[in-house]
């Protein structure tokens, strides 16, 4: 029976803002070695014996940030399967979608539950927790990994354990709480992780969350299917998906059946929920200062010091602080009241503020583009765009675009002409004028665009054709609106 890893990729990550934000959540941060959680997520599954197919529920927008993600790291060719939600419905949904995936090829199916923005640095001692998991998975059991603790933490779930039954689980508890719950010996973290046979989760979705099950049945039977050599994306059907409830797989099924075992186990785990955690992959120097990045420090002792690329931060006499510095937003916190930036997303998601969205830089399934400046009636982006990708054929109401070719060629669709533009050479595109930007060559292409109107709201787009399946936006009204820069669509 073959392992079947199903990597679970959403979340906003609201404490480690402002790296993480709504369009770049946790899995897509960048660790200190360069890797991003998810890539770590997926060669953990990749790399356990016999596995030759990746499964990844996760979010519609995030599928091209995934798939470049994955593309760097799948040097052995493993499958990779997508299962795309057009919104959010916590893990209950994802799981039960996974579950009915797998159960049409094979019922009996082993199914190891994978969290992408969770770091394990012991691949060795996880392989052998997952292989004690799947032997009891294979006998009709819910597996949970229970980490063993090492310090009363109350930013994490307890497991009761009696052996390898589980008795109970435990939401977050207050720190005497936890500190009792450590020095009982038989309570583990909850670390998320769960094997399973895919007919025993349907029938206890079946007796425990039938409304789930039957919900999420429906989007998949209504779901758009594309498949090729080595991929496969399933793309949940929005209207039936949004009937789906949203709950998570404890509360809909792990903490009512009576078919959960636990594997206890020490493999190095951690959530990196926090900015301490974070930090903690990085050395210390000798005043117990963690930096990444360019940092001048004097007199500076126990800080955490994110700096973002091409920036310098300078620090002078602080103490036990988490500083984090990125182009447009910068973070100063306690060390021990990092849990509570949370709060600061989600104070900027109410006031619709970009900085819980979007960075500077935004990524597209075309490559990325940068706003270097912007002001009234003027923005200024730097465009990549990758080899052989191309923008949608599209036009603006109220703007007007300058291309400047920085590197490599550009091939370019501008009212009823069409030509090449080389590097130093620029183009102009007028209002209302359909216009396409293609990289026909084997390198990235790079131009300066400066947009000048009225309005340079990113939803100012009316898509006429589109390889990337985004459906059309209505033209903006800069009668409705302030002439302030919009979210990017």
């Amino acid at each position: 029976m073959h392992l079947l890893p199903v990597i679970l990729s959403g979340g906003a990550g609201s404490r480690l803002w402002p790296v993480s934000r709504q369009s770049h959540p946790k899995p897509f941060i960048r660790l200190p070695d360069g890797q991003s959680l998810l890539q770590k997520a997926f060669l953990r599954a990749a790399g356990l014996p016999g596995v030759a197919r990746v499964v990844t529920v996760t979010n519609r927008e995030f599928l091209f940030k995934t798939e470049d993600d994955y593309r760097e790291v799948n040097t052995a060719g493993v499958t990779t399967s997508y299962l795309l939600e057009p919104s959010a419905r916590n893990t209950a949904a994802a799981i039960a979608a996974a579950a009915l995936h797998a159960a049409a090829r094979d019922p009996q199916a082993l199914l190891l539950v994978l969290p992408a923005d969770h770091l394990v640095l012991d691949q060795a001692a996880f392989a052998q927790a997952v292989e004690r998991a799947a032997e009891l998975a294979a006998r009709g059991r819910l597996v949970t990994f229970g980490i063993t603790p090492d310090a009363p933490e109350t930013a994490y779930g307890y497991i009761e354990a009696d052996g390898s039954e589980v008795v109970r689980f435990i939401e977050k508890p207050d720190a005497p709480t936890a500190q009792g719950l450590v020095e009982s010996g038989n309570f583990y973290w909850n670390s998320g992780m769960l094997c399973f046979r895919a007919d025993t989760m349907l029938q206890e979705l079946r007796e425990h969350a039938p409304e789930i099950l039957d919900a999420v049945r429906g989007a998949l039977e209504l779901a758009r299917v594309a498949q090729g050599e080595g991929y496969e994306q399933v793309e949940l059907d929005p209207a039936a998906f949004a009937r789906v409830p949203e709950d998570s797989i404890d509360y809909a099924v792990m903490e009512k059946s009576r078919r959960v075992s636990v594997v206890p186990c020490s493999i190095g785990w951690s959530d990196i929920g926090s900015w301490n955690a974070l930090s903690q992959l990085l050395g210390a120097d000798e005043h117990g200062n963690r930096v990444q990045g360019e940092a001048l420090l004097h007199d500076v002792q126990d800080c955490a010091i994110h700096v973002g690329e091409g920036r310098l931060v300078g620090a002078v006499g602080i103490r036990d602080l988490v500083v984090v510095d990125t182009p447009d937003a910068l973070l100063l916190a306690s060390r021990d009241r990092v849990q509570e930036v949370r709060g600061l997303y989600e104070s900027l998601k109410q006031r619709a503020h970009p900085a819980h969205k979007t960075h500077r830089t935004v990524h597209r399934p075309w490559g990325t583009y940068t706003v270097l400046e912007e002001g009234r009636n003027f923005k200024i982006k730097r465009i990549v765009v990758k080899p052989g990708a191309s923008l949608s054929l599209q036009l603006h109401h109220h703007r007007s675009e300058h291309w400047v070719v920085v590197f490599g060629t550009a091939e370019v669709v501008n009212g009823e002409s069409q030509r090449f533009v080389q590097s130093n050479e620029s183009t102009f595109i007028p209002p209302c004028t359909p216009h396409r930007l293609r990289n026909p060559g084997m390198l990235d292409l790079v131009l300066i665009e400066v947009q000048t109107g009225q309005y340079l709201g990113e939803d100012d787009i009316l898509r006429l054709e589109d390889l990337y399946g985004r459906t059309t936006q209505p033209q903006a009204d800069p009668q409705a609106r302030p002439a302030s820069p919009a979210q990017p669509s």
